[in-house]
């Protein structure tokens, strides 16, 4: 994209998740410079590894690939992969023209995943530690927010109906409590993840049984160093040509569920916002409409809805992507893979910077709500009445009489019950 005169950009499509919402280090995180950049140091770590345990490989071609590792000529990978349609022999081609000492070692024994899927879970790894921080602190925004209104009552609804008191403090902790569930839950994946390794074209590691002249313990000590070099703790012990699929499956499942509990938060903010009993921020300068100056539209809250439900239907990518893969793997995952593992983090960034923005500016119009509690609260001590009258042996499910007797008696003392239902509280 840098290489692009930047007056082209108004005439090619480009996605909004980079153009417009996401932040600038998860736009980075999946980019073709952290990308090559990646597949470059893997290569790098393959070579010090496989020195280490005895192949001719010198320190004078361990330095060329260290000095080059980001002296990517993406112009010349371009050509290459136009000419050989292969990603990662034209990046092979490409570092090894910059690292001519070293070209014939580049890449030894390995197979293409041995990059391109190493470098996925790489990205995975790295791109949940920028969401983790971000999530706990949309969590902490909203307790704080849960604790200024822990005693201010409210109107609570089932149904959408008019139901008991509860209060903006703890209706703010049933969301709290789904965005911790999804920190549990995105930590949890996170830490799970394992590293492909280097484990050979079909899973056997017998290209590098071959170039270790049969030598087990050799095989598996590469594996293994190279898993280390990379940070992870550990690695998959069998694998087909590609790590399972199903490790996308939980990676973009957890954050769908995310993606729900975002959209379930910012429904009910989008609700009370239309009983003008809270509102997200509204900036100063901000238009609520082109046409009626005197609209507030919930419009943050409208698009973590919006950006919710894609992030929602990505997961049915990576079900039916891993269902499909043959044997040790057909290349149909690929393509599929390069937008919605991409798509599913920059949108989630996108969704829990928005909602931090929301969750720091939330305006509450306590007597609104309070006039909202004065209309109801006729009805709401109903509940109160049945249950003298059932103390004193009457039956609970008389509705008639609920409906011609208590109802019209009760609605004229609605200001004394206020008083006995505060006391209450």
């Amino acid at each position: 994209m840098a290489a692009v005169d930047s007056g082209c950009l108004l005439d090619t499509y480009r996605s909004p998740l980079s153009s417009r919402y996401a932040s600038p280090e998860m736009c980075f995180m999946f980019s073709d410079r952290n990308k090559f950049r990646t597949w470059r140091q893997l290569w790098l770590w393959l070579a010090e590894a496989e020195q280490a345990l005895g192949l001719p490989i010198t320190d004078e071609q361990i330095q060329e690939m260290k000095s080059n590792l980001d002296n990517i000529d993406f112009k010349m990978a371009a050509e290459q992969e136009k000419k050989l349609r292969h990603d990662v022999m034209a990046h092979v081609h490409t570092f090894g023209h910059c690292c001519p000492k070293a070209a014939g070692i580049i890449h030894l024994g390995a197979t293409s995943c041995y990059v391109g899927d190493n470098t996925d879970l790489i990205i995975l790894r790295n791109a949940f530690d920028l969401l983790l921080p971000k999530l706990a602190r949309v969590i902490s925004r909203l307790a704080d927010f849960a604790k200024e209104h822990a005693s201010l009552p409210s109107l609570g609804f089932t149904h959408f109906q008019p139901a008991q008191l509860t209060t903006v403090g703890k209706r703010c902790c049933l969301w709290i409590q789904d965005l911790c569930i999804d920190l549990q839950n995105l930590t949890r994946v996170r830490d799970d993840l394992r590293f492909r390794g280097v484990k050979g074209t079909t899973g056997t590691q017998a290209s590098f049984l071959q170039l270790f002249e049969g030598d087990h313990d050799k095989v598996e000590q590469l594996d293994k160093m190279v898993t280390e070099k990379a940070g992870f703790k550990r690695a998959f012990i069998i694998t087909g040509q590609t790590y399972t699929r199903k490790v996308d499956i939980e990676v973009l499942s957890v954050l769908a569920s995310l993606g729900a509990s975002v959209h379930k938060i910012c429904t009910d903010i989008r609700l009370l916002a239309n009983l003008k009993e809270m509102e997200e921020p509204f900036e100063k300068q901000q238009i609520g409409s082109s046409a009626m100056p005197y609209k507030r539209n919930p419009m943050r809250s409208e698009r973590c809805c919006s950006l919710a439900r894609h992030l929602m239907g990505l997961v049915m990518d990576p079900l039916q992507t891993a269902s499909v893969q043959w044997f040790e793997r057909t290349l149909d995952d690929s393509a599929n893979r390069r937008i919605c593992l991409a798509e599913a983090f920059l949108t989630a960034d996108t969704i829990l910077s928005t909602l931090q923005n929301i969750s720091e500016g939330l305006v509450v119009y306590p007597k609104v709500i309070e006039r909202r509690i004065r209309q109801e609260l006729p009805f709401m001590a109903t509940e109160n009445i049945i249950m003298a009258m059932v103390k004193a042996g009457g039956n609970r499910q008389v509705q008639r009489f609920l409906e011609e007797e208590v109802y019209p008696l009760v609605k004229p003392y609605a200001n004394v019950m206020k008083v006995k239902v505060e006391l209450s509280l």
